[in-house]
């Protein structure tokens, strides 16, 4: 999958790049991810799953039943950054355009 496929991928739904920026404060267990992006258990159980398939995260302790560990792979912490900064240039072309409409 190539990075705009991923990119697209993220930027779909909120929930996964909500998880990618909890996780670019560090290792997190799922319930810490929760309260960090306040989501729901199963959303949160969802992004995990499709961010772990996509290898922009990784599992430090699949063994573990409870109180697995995820983080940020390399490249999901670079295209977790190159998202937000394509959130942040969209967010300033909508806000150029209402300043200058009015």
């Amino acid at each position: 999958m190539n990075n705009a496929a991923v990119l697209s991928f993220i930027l779909r739904a909120r929930n996964r790049l909500s998880v990618l920026n909890a996780l670019i404060l560090g290792r997190m267990f799922s319930t810490q991810i929760e309260q960090q992006t306040g989501m729901y258990k199963s959303h949160v159980s969802r992004a995990l799953s499709e961010l772990c398939e996509k290898k922009l995260i990784t599992c430090i302790n699949p063994q573990d039943r409870s109180y697995k560990f995820y983080k940020l792979t390399p490249y999901g912490k670079r295209i977790t950054l190159e998202a937000n900064k394509l959130l942040a240039m969209k967010v300033k072309k909508k806000s150029k355009a209402s300043t200058s409409s009015t």
